[in-house]
């Protein structure tokens, strides 16, 4: 199964938009066609940042709950990171060292940043339509 490194960004973009890309992605991992990776740092995030204010507005404090409780329940937790420090943004070191000790072979991400690198040791670094692409012509 292909095991997958979600960015918070493309978590919470699927739930705010229902028919995107990311949201397909989603439901990929909800029908157990691809393995999802998180670790608590990932989950620490999603819980911080969905308490903005300008977040909150548009995204059901609810839905948020439930996407938490789902990545601790079905995603495979990765509990100890490697010390990384690639990325152009020192917040996101944490999703290539959980792609690297999870061996995701991807990394979804919206960040620009990310995506410049292209890739972080075996792990591709793509974004939601281009690993639905890829997932679609079996690459």
């Amino acid at each position: 199964m292909i095991r997958l490194v979600l960015d918070t960004n493309v978590l919470l973009s699927a739930l705010l938009s229902p028919a995107s890309p990311s949201a397909e992605i989603l439901s990929l991992w909800r029908d157990r066609k691809v393995a999802v990776l998180t670790a608590a740092e990932q989950i620490d995030e999603i819980t911080r940042v969905t308490r903005y204010p300008k977040l909150r507005a548009r995204l059901p404090s609810a839905l948020a709950g439930r996407l938490v409780n789902r990545l601790r329940d079905v995603a495979l937790m990765v509990e100890e990171l490697p010390i990384v420090d690639r990325s152009p943004d020192p917040d996101d070191n944490y999703l290539l060292a959980l792609a690297e000790a999870g061996e995701a072979q991807f990394l979804v991400t919206g960040d620009k940043p990310l995506l410049g690198l292209k890739r972080h040791r075996s792990t591709r670094i793509v974004t939601p339509a281009t690993l639905l692409e890829l997932l679609r012509r079996g690459k």
